[in-house]
């Protein structure tokens, strides 16, 4: 089975049974999943298309039908880890930032470990590199970027400033009914599980369509040259199921507050959301005093 086919059954399998899907409808938020390249993902959508689980709008954007078939198709859902390498390493590295220290990592162990060649693991590195998750020292090798808790406080009082103005600079867009249309697209693909144990799906592209409608490219340039890093933290963090309900619930109420165009209470949200919804990594200082 190829891999465009692995990844259409583990889609369809989700999509079949009206299960939140592992990633957003996206090319990138699908490709980042499974770390793969578009391609794979491309014939994955198009064979999808074709199951009519999922359709092409007008404007690109990808939508998942509702349709469930009557007969479903016997699925291979897992992907294998081989097939997915970025994920895997990219997980293994933000552990061993998390710990704090200054750590190098050598493409040879890592290529053996993963059963990929040099070439392919140093590709990935300086992909990591340009997120701000490693740093190629010459002569030395791959230094993972230690985790500082100063340095995520520092980030997130400037994110507060930034995204705030962000929202300011966007209202009249978003009072447009295109603005609402979007607002109410982003906060179904916030889903908290119905059911014990259920998958919980984050949409966090709420904070880029802010910094879209706010239409200023100095507000851009500070999130592409240090926010990388932390957006890979988040993601992790996004990993704790109590973390992850609560960011649904967040992400909610700011939405919601937008979408009754009650600005100062959709800014107290966010500001809110921005300190406080990251348990796991406020606590890493405790645990580590702990664990001592």
């Amino acid at each position: 089975m190829t891999l465009a086919s692995q990844i259409q059954n583990d889609l369809g399998f989700h999509l079949e049974r009206g299960r939140s899907l592992p990633a957003p409808l996206t090319m990138d938020g699908l490709s980042g999943h499974y770390g793969v390249s578009y391609t794979p993902i491309r014939k994955a959508i198009s064979g999808l298309v074709e199951e009519g689980l999922i359709v092409k709008k007008s404007n690109g954007r990808l939508e998942a039908t509702g349709l469930q078939t009557k007969i479903k198709k016997k699925r291979t859902v897992s992907i294998p880890k081989k097939e997915d390498p970025i994920r895997s390493i990219t997980q293994e590295l933000v552990h061993l930032s998390l710990t704090g220290e200054n750590t190098f990592v050598r493409e040879e162990s890592t290529a053996k470990k993963h059963k990929l060649s040099r070439a392919a693991v140093r590709q990935i590195y300086y992909r990591l590199s340009g997120e701000g998750l490693l740093k190629h020292i010459p002569r030395r090798g791959w230094q993972v970027k230690p985790f500082r808790q100063e340095d995520l406080q520092a980030f997130i009082e400037i994110r507060e400033v930034m995204e705030l103005k962000a929202l300011d600079l966007g209202k009249a867009k978003l009072a447009t009914a295109e603005a609402k249309k979007e607002l109410v697209r982003i906060r179904k693909s916030n889903q908290a599980p119905i059911e014990q144990g259920g998958a919980v799906s984050i949409d966090n592209s709420l904070h880029q369509y802010l910094l879209k409608l706010a239409n200023n490219p100095y507000l851009n340039d500070f999130f592409d040259r240090h926010g990388k890093y932390y957006s890979i933290l988040f993601e992790w963090e996004g990993e704790d199921r109590k973390a992850a309900t609560e960011a649904v619930a967040q992400h909610h109420g700011i939405i919601d507050a937008l979408l009754d165009e009650n600005w100062p209470l959709a800014k107290k949200r966010l500001s809110y959301h921005l300190h406080e919804n990251h348990p796991v990594l406020s606590n890493l200082k405790y645990s580590k005093h702990t664990n001592s």
